[in-house]
């Protein structure tokens, strides 16, 4: 009796850290000290003591039931992107420059290629928020996974000067809100999206003219990134008041995070057009327009809070980095929450 035996190949993991590595590599920042395959991974703070008050900030997120999607199209190299995507993007919201990223796989069994393929998207995740991966587990756990099936979950930590920090404690009556694009359903709401549509292959390569694509393609659209935009307003001169990552519970539930007690943030569903997604899964699921804004994003996977003096220069800074973004609304005085009208 050996451990290969007992459903885990040592030799299937080596080969994966030996696939991955030219995509870590990728990765690196001049912070990072000591090479790939350490028990730990070593960031020098060096850079950052410059900083009146550097501050740490965090987030840890996976990508949820979106797996099952990826399972069934046998396509696993954009998921890692989500998986960064939800934790950097977190980061940015308070203001802080994540600086680098640890991911945790775990699977029924190790194909080698396909861990590959998963950290091939981390990888370019990380490329696309300037974050370093220094380091993961992938986690053989046979008889509590499928053997085609795994999930991935990640961890980054970022860093802000105090100062800097978005907290929403400036916000005033008369703020702009504007709204940055985002890519699709990103990563949250899969249960849901599910339920309406058969998870088949045949179902999921069913291509709709009303999205210019197939439906998988669509749903599978790696959760947009927006840290680079982010730090362009920043250097733009513009100061984000607030900030609010649109994820699971989607408006009404993210976006009175980031207001202080008296401010209601007053959102125009007509100020931009909805992504076509979102019209077919509310048609096919039939779901009510509130379900829809409670649950997903609607085509906006990020909101700043700005003095309308700025918003001008905000618009412009996140368009030159590429992003589509839109006046969506301003903030009132009243009980804290927000309104679509």
């Amino acid at each position: 009796m050996d451990y290969k035996s007992a459903g885990v190949d040592i030799e299937a993991g080596y080969a994966s850290v030996e696939l991955m590595k030219k995509h870590v590599k990728e990765t690196m920042r001049p912070e990072v000290l000591g090479g790939i395959g350490g028990f730990s991974g070593a960031f020098s703070m060096e850079a950052f003591k410059n900083m009146e008050k550097p501050t740490l900030v965090s987030g840890t997120d996976g990508v949820g039931t979106k797996l099952k999607l990826a399972f069934l199209l046998d396509k696993h190299d954009t998921v890692g992107i989500d998986c960064v995507a939800m934790c950097v993007n977190d980061i940015a919201c308070a203001g802080g420059e994540p600086l680098f990223f640890l991911d945790y796989i775990a699977c029924g069994k190790n194909y080698p290629e396909r861990i590959a393929e998963i950290v091939k998207g981390v990888a370019e995740g990380c490329k696309q928020a300037g974050a370093a991966l220094i380091g993961g587990e992938t986690a053989e756990m046979p008889g509590f996974y499928p053997v085609n099936e795994y999930d991935l979950a990640g961890f980054a930590v970022g860093v802000v000067d105090e100062k800097d920090l978005i907290t929403g404690k400036d916000l005033k009556a008369g703020d702009t809100l504007i709204g940055i694009a985002s890519s699709g359903v990103h990563s949250n709401g899969f249960s849901l999206v599910r339920k309406v549509f058969t998870m088949t292959r045949e179902s999921l390569e069913t291509y709709y003219d009303e999205l210019g694509m197939t439906l998988g393609e669509a749903l599978l659209a790696p959760t947009r990134i927006y840290v680079k935009a982010l730090k362009q307003v920043k250097e733009a001169g513009v100061t984000v008041k607030a900030c609010s990552h649109i994820t699971g519970g989607g408006f009404y539930e993210n976006i009175p995070r980031m207001l202080p007690e008296g401010m209601r943030a007053m959102v125009k569903k007509d100020s931009y057009k909805v992504p076509p997604i979102f019209g077919l899964l509310q048609k096919e699921g039939k779901i009510a327009d509130e379900m829809m804004y409670n649950t997903y994003n609607m085509g906006i996977g990020m909101i700043v809070a700005v003095d309308p003096a700025d918003a001008d220069r905000t618009l412009e800074a996140l368009r030159a980095a590429g992003e589509k973004a839109y006046v969506v609304g301003t903030v009132e005085a009243g009980e804290k929450g927000v309104t679509l009208c």
